[in-house]
């Protein structure tokens, strides 16, 4: 049992371990943080031309591949650093919900038409 653990009785009296969430905590951050990425690479794109064209790694499916691939490796990265910092913390689980929907409505803001094409330099 690690430091942070801790041993309870339930109503039957049976023992429960109560678990740390610091990693429940850290994958749900991280999905904040993948579609916070997405919104950003969406908007950068459209920002500019240098970018989009460097985001453009399969000519069939445009700068979208770079983009999706881009958010899911921060996504990964994210998770294995929160999870590593994270692991053997009792972290808030609400306090992690509430900066995931931060995140997500950032990310899904970045990908609205009306919001990334007012960065278009046209």
């Amino acid at each position: 049992m690690t430091p942070t653990e801790r041993t309870d009785e339930d109503e039957t009296g049976s023992a429960v371990t109560d678990k740390p969430e610091g990693p429940i905590s850290a994958a749900i951050i991280a999905a904040g943080i993948g579609a916070a990425a997405l919104g950003l690479f969406t908007t950068l794109a459209e920002a500019s031309t240098t970018v989009k064209e460097w985001l453009q790694w399969n000519d069939d499916v445009g700068p979208l591949s770079g983009k999706t691939l881009l958010a899911v490796a921060v996504w990964l990265l994210a998770w294995a650093v929160l999870h590593a910092t994270l692991r053997t913390r009792a972290v808030e689980t609400r306090r992690a919900l509430i900066i995931a929907v931060v995140l997500i409505g950032l990310g899904v803001i970045g990908t609205f038409p009306t919001f990334f094409q007012a960065f278009s330099p046209e």
